[in-house]
């Protein structure tokens, strides 16, 4: 008679929970709700550090880059005055030995 109620009890207990589980359309309106009351109380952003600023930051550190690159391998690797790299005369002379003119 026990292991009756307590079988009666478990069936109770499991029908009780599938009523309080919320369908999928109940859970999709639910999270569609929520994020509108999300859209409706977000802030806008403001950047300390706008974009188009970056950009500007992110190029000059290349140029940078590519600076600090051309002397150290113009005057460690090629054994030159490090600021030659740097001269119009320089890149002059190295066009003409790429074109096989003297």
């Amino acid at each position: 008679m026990q292991s009756t109620q307590s079988n009666e009890t478990k069936q109770n207990n499991i029908t009780k929970q599938q009523q309080e589980k919320p369908t999928k359309e109940q859970k999709k309106a639910s999270r569609k709700k929520l994020k509108e009351e999300k859209k409706q109380h977000k802030k806008p952003i403001r950047r300390v550090f706008p974009i188009w600023l970056r950009i500007i930051v992110v190029l000059l550190l290349a140029l940078l880059a590519l600076i600090i690159g051309l002397v150290v391998g113009y005057s460690i690797l090629g054994d030159g005055q490090p600021m030659d790299v740097l001269e119009l005369k320089t890149w002059q002379h190295i066009i003409d030995i790429v074109n096989g003119e003297s």
